[in-house]
């Protein structure tokens, strides 16, 4: 059996907090150059993997720049920086509520994707910390809507990452959410929310389907007001857009959804009118490398609860981003 090969460190540093581009050169294929298989595996014609490469900008571990004609050799690795899109910038801040050696814990604003990823690549909270707290080897423990806001663990030393992860997978967290949707008086909670959610690729809005469930929800009305309610929410599990799911198939959808119960989106860049009003409040755990009891509260307080008209007026949230 062939032995995989090492990852050696990537001779590229960090660009605006985003780490460079990683490739593996893979067995067979026939290609005489490295230059030959990029253009036939990446997206980008190859006038501008040429242009990349007369730029000196694709190296190899060595650091040193891949040429037109350097061979192909199958288990190597070059590493390029994509140009990032154009991005609208989130304005507003992402505040971190705990820092210490080993982690980093964050307040989330609405709009601000977790790590980069698509068309969010810069404007993410993963690089904004990086840069801002000039941490490159930081990484995310797990994830949030970028529509959703709140709390996100973040680790410090990238050998300890898999021990606050393994927290997560292994329900070892304790995470509380606050959703403001409409009250019906005829909905008894609290409720224990129990389905088989599925989300399919390329499909924008998860679904429930028939069978053995795999997300379960408490869904609690902490308080109404008039024709609102504010609800604090348990997930016991973490499906996507589980919570959002079980809000609608309770005949309550999250103010601000635009996948539930109707999808109108996905949501623009730079389109921050009425937030989804949902906000990851609490978070719970035992450190698995200090073994210290953590508790974090998210300071945020959701529009539609604090201000309704601000929230359901764009021109009045409008001038609140600005």
């Amino acid at each position: 059996m062939r032995r995989k090969s090492r990852i050696p460190p990537s001779p590229l540093p960090q660009r605006d907090g985003v780490d460079p581009v990683r490739i593996r050169l893979p067995e067979g294929g026939g290609w005489a150059t490295v230059r030959e298989h990029l253009v036939e595996r990446l997206a980008p014609p190859a006038e501008v993997i040429d242009g990349m490469i007369a730029d000196g900008l694709i190296v190899g571990a060595d650091g040193r720049p891949v040429a037109v004609d350097t061979a192909y050799a199958p288990g190597t690795f070059v590493w390029f920086h994509r140009e990032p899109p154009d991005e609208e910038r989130v304005p507003f801040a992402l505040d971190v509520v705990y820092r210490d050696e080993h982690i980093v814990v964050a307040d989330k604003p609405h709009f601000l994707a977790t790590t980069p990823r698509g068309s969010h690549v810069t404007e993410t909270a993963l690089a904004r910390l990086r840069r801002d707290l000039g941490i490159p080897a930081l990484g995310a423990a797990h994830r949030l809507d970028r529509l959703t806001a709140g709390l996100l663990l973040f680790t410090v030393r990238p050998e300890e990452r898999g021990a606050y992860q393994s927290l997560f997978g292994d329900r070892l967290v304790r995470k509380e959410y606050e959703a403001i949707a409409p009250y019906s008086p005829g909905l008894a909670l609290p409720s224990t929310v129990r389905s088989r959610i599925v989300k399919e690729r390329g499909v924008m809005a998860a679904r429930e389907v028939e069978g053995e469930p795999n997300a379960v929800s408490l869904v609690e009305l902490s308080d109404r007001r008039e024709a609102l309610g504010r609800y604090r929410l348990t997930p016991g599990t973490g499906q996507t857009h589980q919570l959002r799911v079980h809000m609608n198939a309770l005949g309550v959808p999250i103010l601000g959804d635009p996948l539930y119960p109707v999808v109108t989106g996905p949501v623009p860049a730079g389109d921050f009118r009425r937030p989804l009003q949902l906000l990851a409040r609490r978070l719970e755990f035992t450190d698995p490398v200090t073994g210290h009891e953590h508790r974090f509260v998210s300071g945020r307080v959701l529009e539609a609860w604090d201000s309704y008209d601000t929230w359901a007026s764009p021109d009045l949230l409008a001038e609140t981003a600005q």
